[in-house]
């Protein structure tokens, strides 16, 4: 039977590729990828050292088409999916699942095939804060000149249409899987008028792979905060620095009866409610969050914490980092960090998305042994 005849498991389209491509790309520190695809959306797996899990959960409102068609094999596999701690859980069902595995690599490659599609930056598209560059004096200065230079929009125009329309080419995509055995095949063209390559990209059975539930009963740590404010640390660490280390506690409440003095003192006196700490070969960097709502948008922690990782380990959630505007921390008691990064929402132009989804990427990362 011929590929025409066989009705695809899942036909999905998306006018400008960058935003999935962001997506993909944050979770692109092993080429192994198992890819998960449901009714909501497409769940890409990667795992490093039995140790590092990624998942990037892409939401089927990211694209301007998706048509999912399960398969009925004898016995279905049937999945949950994981809580979303950023956003508000869509409702919980069991899913059909139909799972596969790819060269991560190759997919992101043949999505650049005509060189534009890049990375989507939530600070240029927020217009808000962004990261400094070389010889500018703050972090919050806007970037008119470099939009005027990608846009010739005027000064104070900062909608995201500037970087999504206009003469600006982008990459667009359609992503066809029929089945078992059969390759990912991908559309893409550059522009209605322009080329169209056609590529296609070996699929395998999937593999055991690693999986790593977080209970949040055993939670001891719950940080939610901008990701700009971990991002700035994590940039300031010595790259020889091979461990990081979590330290929390618990948020001591003023006296109500002390004055304003005697609460600046206690405060000062006090240990922070979060330290991060990079140890390396020429000593030890700390970097003490305070307990301020600027800061620490949320914070829960019942008793001392402390765990540490490998920090090249952690420095595997850079790109996530990067391209997310606000990030949940969580351990817990035996160490196992959970990191959720909340991508920014591309201000969809797409009609079917009227109530979008916010999507995250999700590391979780094993502590040291230190005893």
């Amino acid at each position: 039977m011929s590929q025409d005849e066989v009705r695809p498991i899942l036909q999905a389209s998306v006018h400008d590729v960058r935003y999935f491509s962001t997506l993909l790309r944050g979770v692109n520190f092993a080429n192994r990828a198992v890819i998960k695809v449901t009714e909501r959306g497409v769940v890409v797996i990667v795992e490093e050292a039995r140790t590092l899990l990624g998942t990037s959960y892409i939401f089927s409102d990211v694209f301007n088409e998706w048509i999912y068609n399960p398969e009925i094999p004898s016995s279905q596999e049937q999945e949950q999916e994981p809580e979303q701690e950023l956003s508000q859980d869509p409702d919980q069902t069991i899913l059909h699942t139909s799972a596969f595995e790819i060269p991560l690599n190759a997919f992101l490659e043949c999505l650049n095939i005509f060189g534009t599609a890049g990375t989507f930056n939530p600070a240029k598209s927020s217009g808000k804060v962004r990261w400094k560059r070389s010889g500018e004096d703050s972090d919050n200065e806007n970037d008119n000149e470099g939009n005027n230079r990608n846009t010739g929009a005027s000064h104070g125009s900062r909608r995201i249409e500037q970087y999504f329309g206009g003469a600006e080419k982008t990459t667009s995509m359609r992503m066809t899987y029929i089945g078992a055995g059969y390759p990912l095949t991908l559309i893409i063209a550059e522009d209605a008028s322009g080329p169209t390559t056609r590529c296609e990209i070996p699929t395998s059975d999937l593999e055991e792979y690693l999986d790593i539930p977080f209970d949040n009963d055993r939670m001891v740590l719950k940080i939610i905060l901008k990701s700009s404010w971990l991002r700035d640390a994590l940039s300031e660490l010595d790259p020889s620095c091979d461990k990081l280390t979590f330290i929390g506690h618990p948020s001591v409440k003023p006296d109500p009866n002390a004055t304003t003095k005697q609460r600046m003192k206690a405060q000062l006196e006090g240990k922070p409610i979060l330290r991060i700490q990079a140890t390396g070969t020429f000593g030890t960097t700390e970097m003490d969050y305070p307990d301020d709502k600027e800061v620490l948008e949320s914070f829960e922690c019942e008793e001392p914490v402390k765990f540490s990782y490998r920090l090249p380990l952690i420095a595997r959630t850079a790109r996530a980092l990067q391209s997310s505007v606000k990030t949940s921390l969580r351990i817990d008691d035996e160490g196992l960090l959970c990191l959720q990064f909340m991508m920014p929402s591309p201000n969809s132009r797409n009609p079917r998305s009227d109530n979008l989804t916010s999507n995250f990427i999700e590391f979780k990362c094993l502590a040291l042994d230190e005893d």
